[in-house]
């Protein structure tokens, strides 16, 4: 798995790092077929009372990319709602690439007669 993580008018620290990291794990263990994954922290300086932190996910998983942006004024904050709905994403990625034909009751019992 191929992992970047940058900042946009922000320097990503260890810390910073370290707390993705550990948020991007709930989502590698749902699903492990991940290709790359591409984090942007950014800081929006829209006037001094509104300053906005914005985190945006891009996530390659076989087949598919899944793009996902959350923003709150703080980016721990807006990094924790990022994961809930990329980790939702995932799972129903994952429930639409799974097989759900199963064999019927009906029919399995035919066959063993």
């Amino acid at each position: 798995m191929n992992l970047t993580i940058s900042g946009h008018h922000l320097e990503v620290t260890p810390a910073l790092r370290e707390y993705v990291l550990t948020k991007l794990d709930r989502v590698t263990r749902h699903f492990d077929q991940v290709v790359d994954v591409t984090v942007l922290l950014t800081v929006e300086k829209l006037k001094e009372k509104e300053r906005r932190q914005k985190a945006e996910v891009t996530l390659h998983v076989k087949g598919r990319d899944i793009f996902v942006e959350q923003s709150a004024e703080d980016l721990y904050a807006a990094i924790d709602q990022l994961m809930d709905k990329l980790d939702r994403q995932v799972m129903r990625h994952k429930d639409r690439v799974q097989d759900h034909h199963h064999a019927t009751a009906k029919r399995l019992g035919a066959e063993v007669s």
